[in-house]
């Protein structure tokens, strides 16, 4: 059956172009700041937090649990013991080896991480004693939030702009800093400069999950039922309302709805129902409520993606976009995509929700601490490697000085004129006499990889080899390994050879 042809309007190179840029999404190279990082480091990064006014700060976590920041440093917000900016990734030593299971970040920014064990530790901006240790001094260094939170193992952790709060693994909630609004659940607007649990309709509740807008706060408890507290100037509480809320109050109008999970933006909320449905509400001056107007919204409201069951939602505190991943493993967006207004869920070529906060979100941070999976798909090259001298694969073997160096034939025909014309079909075993085992295993090993690994001595037996059969890029690399390698103890011999084979390199 021949392929379908593309839809009318949509070039061929218009649709390879959309595959390539999915394709280029796999990675933390998305988000500009990593530009700053060398390849080799950006391969080993397992966990990576993007954060900052302008997503020019990011803290991230290596394969081997080392944990690197670097950025502007705003406020002290890398946590490096000063305010230095840097280019150069640079190790926080305190957090090597303590495995992040969670972190955010407010305006200030401060941050705020959980490891897996539960513990707690802050930094950064803390004029509104953002960071939980009683003062309101900015903290250069992560140090351990501990004040009632002696004994409880913290799962997630969430920031608005000022304010910090936690959930614990027993369902309570933990909030301190700025309370201007009643963000901090006290039934005040008095700032919260230590951890205090969220009580009053929370008292007897397990909490399951919690978010912060810029000034308000949201926890979703295990009935699915969701509570809500601070700032409701734009109706970003859903009650209906607008004025603000200084302890949790139920959102009456998802009576009979189980939210299982609830997202802020910066004035605006999403919640996730058990049944693959979302309800938006707030502010919506960008489309971000993804109604289809830009009027706010102050009762949850229905946001139409398709007609198939979504399984996550996203949006961030400091920013006005939206988005969703569908059980189909589609990723819609909305709201404020660089600088336009979106008021429709629109689908993206994106493979994750992450994608859609690089590539559209003002500024381009992450919505969560983002876990990169490693890249387990090889190359061509790299498969090629990995099957040089496997004797499970190929189908000839050379005996050189008694021992055997297992190929590929057809690999070997390919890459190389000599065998091209004296193998065989039928050849299992070639015994070669002519040159040593490591000259000409190093031979074989770089018909596979184009490079050689062997001492300058070596790299003499191996030139001979090269120019015995007309391989010039070989001889090359073995001028090139002769030269590095010359020192006074080997300078004649090497020299004697490079004359000898003519290699201009070796005695220029």
């Amino acid at each position: 059956m021949e392929d379908e042809p593309p839809p009318q309007g949509v070039s061929a190179k218009a649709l390879e172009a959309t595959l390539l840029s999915a394709l280029k999404m796999l990675d933390v190279g998305k988000w500009p700041i990593f530009s700053l990082c060398s390849p080799e480091e950006i391969k080993l990064i397992r966990q990576a937090c993007v954060f900052g006014s302008a997503g020019n700060e990011v803290l991230y976590a290596t394969e081997n649990d080392e944990v690197f920041v670097l950025g502007m440093n705003c406020s002290g917000c890398l946590g490096t013991g000063d305010m230095q900016s840097t280019i150069e990734p640079r190790r926080l030593d305190s957090l090597c080896g303590k495995k992040i299971a969670c972190l955010s970040y407010g305006s200030g920014p401060h941050v705020v991480l959980a490891t897996e064990e539960g513990e707690v530790y802050t930094w950064g901006h803390n004029a509104y004693s953002q960071l939980g240790n009683g003062t309101t001094n900015h903290g250069f260094i992560p140090c351990q939030v501990s004040t009632n939170l002696v004994n409880k193992k913290v799962i997630e952790v969430a920031c608005g702009s000022h304010h910090s709060m936690v959930l614990t693994s027993d369902g309570e909630v933990y909030t301190w800093g700025y309370n201007n609004s009643g963000q901090v659940g006290s039934g005040s607007t008095a700032n919260q400069p230590i951890p205090r649990r969220v009580t009053g309709c929370l008292q007897n509740k397990i909490v399951v999950n919690i978010a912060c807008g810029q000034m308000c706060s949201m926890a979703v408890v295990e009935n699915g039922e969701v509570y809500v507290w601070g700032y409701n100037g734009n109706g970003q509480l859903g009650l209906g309302s607008s004025g603000n809320q200084p302890t949790p109050c139920r959102i009456a109008a998802l009576q009979g709805i189980r939210v299982q999970r609830v997202a802020c933006g910066y004035a605006h909320t999403l919640v996730l129902t058990d049944e693959g449905q979302i309800y938006a509400w707030g502010a919506n001056s960008y489309g971000q409520l993804g109604t289809g107007n830009k009027s706010n919204q102050s009762y949850p409201t229905t946001v139409i993606v398709d007609k198939d069951r979504v399984v996550e939602i996203a949006a961030c505190h400091s920013a006005h976009t939206s988005a969703a991943k569908t059980q189909s493993g589609q990723v819609y967006m909305w709201g404020q995509c660089r600088g336009q207004s979106v008021t429709f869920p629109h689908l993206t070529h994106f493979a994750c929700t992450d994608d859609v906060f690089a590539c559209f979100a003002t500024p381009a941070v992450m919505w969560r601490l983002l876990s990169v999976e490693p890249d387990d798909h090889l190359t061509v090259a790299q498969s090629l490697k990995k099957e040089f001298d496997n004797p499970e694969t190929a189908d000839l073997k050379f005996l050189v000085d008694g021992k055997y160096i297992h190929v590929h034939k057809v690999l070997l025909k390919i890459r190389c004129e000599h065998f091209r014309s004296v193998l065989n079909n039928d050849d299992e075993i070639i015994e070669m006499s002519e040159f040593s085992y490591p000259v000409y295993r190093a031979f074989l090993e770089y018909l596979y990889t184009d490079n050689i690994r062997l001492p300058p001595e070596d790299a003499i037996g191996l030139l001979d080899l090269a120019t015995l059969y007309r391989e010039n890029r070989l001889k090359k690399l073995c001028q090139q390994t002769i030269k590095q390698g010359i020192c006074e103890e080997n300078a004649i011999a090497l020299l004697s050879a490079a004359v000898k084979y003519e290699a201009q390199q070796v005695v220029a």
